[in-house]
């Protein structure tokens, strides 16, 4: 199952890498990008639109990887709380009966 699983994937990247190529090869037209105080020279649409894509991808896993760190953090915490309190129930349970109970 996992060599499927990895066929798979090498084959989705291999695919997305070949559309990357044709949609560069279709859009060869150069064109400068204007960032406020800065103009790039230019360069072709395919690449910006690429360039795009990418540091957008990147920028969405370090930003999701930040809550799910913040997360497991939080779940760590939550375990030792449940432990601790699981611990103390333990210990009532097994606690002599008081007299006059």
């Amino acid at each position: 199952m996992k060599f499927l699983r990895n066929f798979l994937t090498i084959l989705f990247v291999v695919a997305m890498i070949g559309v990357g190529v044709l949609f560069a090869l279709q859009n060869e037209v150069a064109v400068p990008l204007d960032v406020l105080v800065y103009q790039f020279e230019p360069r072709s649409l395919a690449l910006w639109l690429l360039m795009a894509l990418a540091i957008g991808g990147l920028l969405g896993l370090l930003i999701s990887s930040f809550f799910m760190v913040r997360q497991r953090v939080a779940l760590g915490s939550t375990r030792r709380q449940l432990t601790k309190a699981r611990g103390e129930i333990e210990k009532l349970h097994t606690a002599e009966p008081v007299a006059g109970e």
